[in-house]
């Protein structure tokens, strides 16, 4: 662990430790990951538990109580579901998806900015062509798009496979920033003294670009992903509300809103107040913690 002792002590621990702000939003985003990780310790009831719901306690407002003990603190949706407990499950939902997402575009968006940049030619004209198709369709629109066809040609698909189309839709766009981004800083680094002693020592072309290259365009690529992670989360609950998303069953942080959608004009306003916040909260800690990584990582913003 002697690298992230170095990695505390360093700029960037300082950094960190001197900024309210990025403490603050790890905090949340700690917060919200941890409960969202254990949400089956944390949790006080299981949403997935069928056979613990009541329908008469659907609805019910937060702190309702029984005999001075409480019992759901941030109320009841629509089928007797503890909303704290859906909170829990749903940032799960919302954050597994996020995450692959952003993982899948960043290994296929590295992967192509780098041989566009190392390579160039043809390569690299075919490549940013097919950027510039993706860049004109909204991101939203074509997950839309993907997740509705994917959704209607497997109707009756299994949750995994549900989730998995969710997950290809979103980074369908979203590798294209990471290409850009890396076939800029690529063509930097490919005319450098250390690549050009490479090649006339006789290294291969891709072990330059695997372990040479690649490690000085990563910096750039992970605050884009911090930044992502917010955006991907964003989209899943966006699908999600649309009914194209994650599966009706599984309480994601975008069902949740639709479901309370239909009873926020009737009075029951917790039930899409409370997982809009959690929403929120996950998107804006994510973000401030791009942005202090990006002036962290930038000297010229110190």
């Amino acid at each position: 662990m002697k690298w992230l002792s170095r990695w505390l002590d360093g700029d960037i621990g300082h950094s960190f430790r001197s900024s309210p702000t990025a403490i603050t939003a790890a905090a949340i985003a700690f917060v919200c990951v941890f409960c969202a990780l254990f949400a089956n310790w944390v949790a006080p009831h299981n949403p997935f538990d069928l056979a613990t719901l009541e329908l008469s306690n659907a609805r019910l407002p937060p702190a309702w109580s029984d005999g001075g003990s409480m019992r759901f603190f941030l109320g009841t949706d629509d089928q007797g579901r503890d909303i704290l407990s859906a909170l829990m499950f749903g940032a799960r939902i919302s954050l597994v998806v996020g995450l692959a997402s952003v993982v899948l575009s960043v290994v296929v968006g590295v992967a192509f900015g780098l041989l566009a940049g190392f390579v160039g030619g043809w390569v690299d004209a075919v490549l940013m062509r097919l950027c510039d198709v993706m860049l004109s369709f909204p991101a939203i629109l074509v997950a839309l798009l993907i997740a509705g066809v994917g959704r209607a040609l497997f109707p009756n698909a299994h949750e995994s496979l549900a989730f998995g189309v969710l997950i290809i839709s979103i980074s369908l766009t979203g590798w294209v920033q990471y290409a850009r981004t890396v076939r800029g800083s690529t063509m930097v680094e490919r005319s450098r003294e250390y690549v050009q002693a490479a090649r006339v020592t006789g290294v291969a072309p891709m072990r330059i670009m695997v372990r040479h290259v690649l490690p000085n365009v990563l910096g750039p690529v992970l605050v884009l992903a911090t930044i992502q992670v917010a955006t991907a989360i964003i989209t899943e609950a966006t699908l999600s509300f649309l009914g194209v998303g994650a599966p009706p069953t599984s309480p994601s942080l975008g069902t949740l809103i639709r479901i309370g959608n239909d009873y926020l004009f009737s009075g029951e306003w917790w039930i899409t107040i409370f997982p809009g916040v959690m929403l929120i909260l996950i998107a804006l800690s994510v973000n401030l913690l791009g942005d202090w990584l990006r002036d962290a990582l930038n000297p010229r913003l110190r």
